[in-house]
């Protein structure tokens, strides 16, 4: 058994996490996820209470979408509710490897593979990229550019890269000036692998990574890009498959990492798309894939259907942006400071930490479910609120959400 300093410790961290703010209170919701939510929480009064849902990744509405619901339940009586096994041994059904070809079809990439999550798959490549010798006993050292605000999934990649092999550099955000004179910085430098590194939509702001620029220094400086695309794919480009699209570099990206999680879906399960050589050396050599319990039955089935959603109800996309561009002008209309972008993510920024949790408190007891978010999430003095807009959201609703935000800003 534990001693005692160990539950002095621990409390201790907790206690301290109370008083600088940083304290995590997980909201109960009962049932389904969409525009609206039931919610059991104290805070909007205790017992069951529905309220407008602007806190989900749920960017097309599939969470809850009858023809995704149908696929997962039917795809049980056939394969059943999980395979108990790693794809390597008995975890590997005709339909993952479907899906694995639909969605680099989708993607226009050469190959895919799948993992439990995206956090997986980012673990998964960096830690095999780096630290596998690929068979040669020889020396080396590999260089990674990283955008300052890269989602966390990447940030603790880095940390199982091994210091002796690999050089972190870490560049302000959005910053390509200073990126491009990193590059030009280690042009001598016998470096094995240089990989530029980015979010393709950095969720606390709902802004783009500039593709075009960073494909272009890819190419000036041999170095492979890589991006997380997890927030872009499902939303972003005319069919829906993403940052590289919506910036005309389709099937132009070195690697995609992305969720199943997010707009196609809801779920889990995450993925590597690149060239084939990429994806089978991760087959064969990635320890997040190796031995992780291959996804569900009803999870693939649900997200092939997903992808073929995209294809068929391409108004599904265009409801989305439409959406968004009609909540965004409409917070505006209200005088309050809106971070500019075109993606369903639309930060409100009100600057003072306590403010937004009093804000994001008294939004959800009027019938309004949105995150506030504060540092250290986001950087001292910016805290804000993050709207999320879906497809599934009606005009009235969006008229609803502004008009609570009026009563309360």
């Amino acid at each position: 058994m534990y001693s005692n300093k160990f539950t002095e410790s621990v409390e201790k961290e907790l206690e301290f996490l109370k008083q600088a703010g940083k304290f995590k209170v997980e909201r109960e919701l009962e049932g389904a996820q969409g525009a609206e939510v039931e919610m059991n929480d104290s805070v909007v009064g205790g017992g069951s209470k529905k309220v407008l849902m602007f806190a989900s990744n749920n960017y097309l509405g599939l969470a809850n979408h009858p023809e995704i619901v149908r696929a997962a339940r039917d795809s049980m009586d056939k394969y059943g509710f999980g395979l108990s096994s790693v794809r390597f041994i008995s975890g590997t059904e005709t339909i993952h490897k479907q899906l694995e070809k639909k969605l680099s079809e989708f993607l226009g990439t050469e190959d895919a593979i799948l993992y439990s999550t995206n956090f997986m798959a980012n673990l998964g490549f960096f830690a095999t990229i780096t630290n596998e010798p690929f068979g040669s006993t020889e020396p080396y050292m590999d260089v990674i550019y990283s955008d300052e605000l890269n989602h966390a999934s990447i940030i603790d990649a880095f940390k199982l890269c091994k210091k002796e092999n690999v050089t972190k550099r870490i560049y302000p955000h959005g910053d390509v000036v200073l990126l491009e004179k990193m590059l030009e910085e280690d042009k001598s430098k016998n470096y094995r692998f240089k990989i530029i590194v980015t979010d393709g939509v950095f969720s606390m702001e709902g802004c783009l990574a500039d593709i075009p620029r960073l494909k272009f220094l890819a190419e000036k400086h041999e170095a492979m890009l890589f991006v997380d695309d997890a927030h872009g794919v499902g939303v972003l480009g005319e069919t829906g498959s993403g940052t590289p699209e919506h910036f005309g570099l389709k099937a132009q990206i070195d690697v995609l990492s992305g969720t199943f999680g997010k707009a196609l879906g809801g779920a889990v399960g995450g993925y590597i798309a690149g060239r084939k050589e990429i994806v089978e050396i991760l087959r064969q050599k990635s320890r997040t894939y190796l031995f992780s319990n291959s996804l569900p039955p009803s999870v693939v089935i649900a997200s092939i259907r997903a992808l073929d959603l995209l294809k068929e109800k391409p108004e599904l996309l265009k409801q989305a942006r439409e959406n968004s561009k009609y909540f965004r002008n409409k917070v505006k209309e209200l005088g309050l400071d809106v971070l500019q972008g075109e993606h369903p993510i639309v930060p409100v920024m009100l600057g003072d930490a306590k403010k937004t949790q009093d804000m994001s408190r008294a939004l959800l007891r009027a019938g309004l479910y949105v995150v506030g978010l504060w540092f250290p999430v986001v950087p001292e003095g910016k805290a804000r609120l993050r709207f999320q807009i879906s497809a599934a959201h009606t005009k009235e609703q969006l008229d609803r959400a502004v008009e609570i935000l009026a009563g309360l800003k």
